[in-house]
């Protein structure tokens, strides 16, 4: 299993840890250059950026590069953050994975399903991790922020979120850290219906970290991702206190709401359907985004 968050701060006592350098493809477009300074103002180790023809300049003082193989052999960068247009992930995301990224996190939406099966094949063949597309990223509070989410609603902790949404991960972490439930990692999933990570995948590497004393699961209906992670925490005979929160039990059947994965055919992807299978794992479903922490602090006491 490949250690999320070694790649993402280094070991514990190894120079450098915490401080781990990024490369930012497209990111002296507009969005990728705005949330590359959010990135640094928050800490990030921006090391270097890529946009073909502008090698040789700068943004802010950040170098920049043609390729990402420039950049990630000038930098030794392992986490690429990915702001290219959806045209151009697919060539954009195999130019880092060959040139050595083991993270790439894909921020682009729209990107084909073609496309995304490529990349996460090519990821699986190099030992690397493909968070996205259509993610607002992955986050260490008080550490490291790769992706777009704000900073405001986290803080630093020992809970992992696991997030199929974007708003509803800022929404809960805040919930959480205002409860006092500060965050070892928080991730998100991504919206579209193929995806580099699946919940099961990310739980599978946060489960083991030293020191997690929870972990907090925000699914959607559609597909069977929540059912297949439940079925895991039963397999794993996982001890940690484990509380979900399912969006879109109102939506009606067969019409897709937001995310591209997000639609209900007959009783497949239900929330009852994701619901019960939860609760045969032990794990509450909030009804409420508010009400997670008070399920949290429920599991830990009980």
């Amino acid at each position: 299993m490949i250690d999320i968050l070694g790649i993402l701060c280094g070991k514990e006592g190894e120079a450098g840890h915490g401080k781990r350098p990024v490369v930012v493809q497209g990111m002296t477009g507009t969005f990728g250059s705005r949330h590359t300074r959010l990135m640094r103002d928050y800490g990030t180790n921006i090391a270097a950026g890529v946009t073909p023809g502008k090698g040789g300049g700068d943004l802010d003082g950040i170098p920049l590069y043609d390729t990402a193989g420039e950049a990630i052999a000038a930098t030794g960068a392992e986490i690429v953050a990915n702001f290219v247009p959806a045209r151009h992930f697919l060539a954009s995301a195999r130019e880092a994975l060959e040139a050595g990224a083991r993270l790439l996190v894909a921020i682009p939406e729209h990107v084909p399903v073609r496309d995304t099966l490529e990349v996460v094949e090519l990821a699986g063949s190099r030992d690397a991790l493909v968070i996205g597309p259509n993610t607002p990223g992955v986050m260490v509070p008080g550490t490291i922020k790769v992706g777009i989410m704000p900073a405001s609603p986290f803080a630093p902790g020992d809970i992992a979120v696991l997030s199929k949404s974007g708003t509803l991960l800022y929404e809960i972490s805040d919930n959480l850290t205002q409860a006092g439930f500060g965050q070892r990692i928080t991730l998100g999933i991504g919206g579209d219906p193929v995806n580099g990570m699946r919940l099961v995948d990310a739980f599978d590497m946060v489960r083991g970290i030293d020191g997690l004393r929870g972990v907090v699961i925000v699914g959607e209906i559609g597909g069977d991702a929540e059912e297949t992670l439940a079925q895991r925490i039963i397999e794993t005979g996982f001890d940690r206190p484990v509380v979900a929160y399912i969006a879109g039990r109102a939506a009606p059947k067969e019409k897709r709401m937001g995310h591209a994965g997000a639609i209900v055919y007959g009783n497949y992807g239900s929330a009852e359907s994701k619901v019960n299978m939860f609760t045969k794992a032990n794990v509450p479903v909030a009804r409420r985004p508010a009400e997670v922490p008070v399920l949290l602090k429920g599991k830990m006491r009980g």
